[in-house]
């Protein structure tokens, strides 16, 4: 009699997990990216407005005031943020826009166009200026001490915001938003990694 060998049993590979015992993570609704990019909108607003209020006149050797008034209603109406550099006076020539003191050593300051030069009887440099709005030149011509600045650029409505802010908390408030600029993108990025590393959750 022939002697047969039984060969082991071939194993089968185990059945695969059903699909009902996964979790899948669950896509992001059009509300959820709405909301990320809403987010970063504000925090890339609100940097560069504080960049263009603070960090660049600081660095640059600047000053930003707030137009109050309607003088220079047609390009620059009330809330706008005027951003003035000191220049020589000699320098300045009709058609610039200048920011002066009322009174020489006097906070109050107003911001108009030069339409003239005039000399006093000792040669003594004098700007005549008017507000882009009014219909005659100011009653008083402006001194060379009174010049704080020409103007660099202007954000409309910026003002009212730079005006509601104090002067240390502008460079609190700097900080505070960069910081918040980087720590969202830094979890932005993460989020975005270990979504990748791990697709679906056994």
């Amino acid at each position: 009699m022939s002697r047969v060998e039984l060969s082991s049993p071939t194993p089968f590979p185990a059945p695969a997990e059903p699909l009902a015992g996964r979790r899948f993570r669950k896509p992001k609704g059009l509300l959820w990216w709405c909301a990320q990019i809403l987010s970063w909108l504000v925090l890339f607003l609100a940097l560069a407005w504080l960049l263009a209020a603070i960090g660049i006149p600081r660095f640059a050797g600047a000053q930003a005031y707030t137009v109050l008034t309607g003088s220079m209603q047609h390009r620059y109406p009330p809330g706008t943020l005027v951003v003035v550099k000191t220049i020589d006076p000699k320098d300045l020539a009709i058609g610039d826009v200048v920011t002066y003191q009322l009174e020489s050593g006097k906070p109050e300051v107003v911001t108009h166009r030069i339409v003239g030069l005039s000399a006093t009887t000792d040669g003594q440099l004098r700007f005549i200026t008017q507000g882009d709005a009014n219909n005659a030149p100011d009653a008083k011509s402006v001194r060379p001490v009174q010049i704080r600045g020409k103007l660099w650029y202007a954000i409309p409505l910026a003002g009212y915001l730079n005006s509601s802010i104090s002067g240390g908390a502008h460079i609190w408030l700097l900080w505070i938003v960069v910081g918040l600029l980087l720590g969202y993108a830094a979890y932005m990025l993460l989020s975005a990694y270990l979504g990748r590393k791990r697709k679906v959750t056994p």
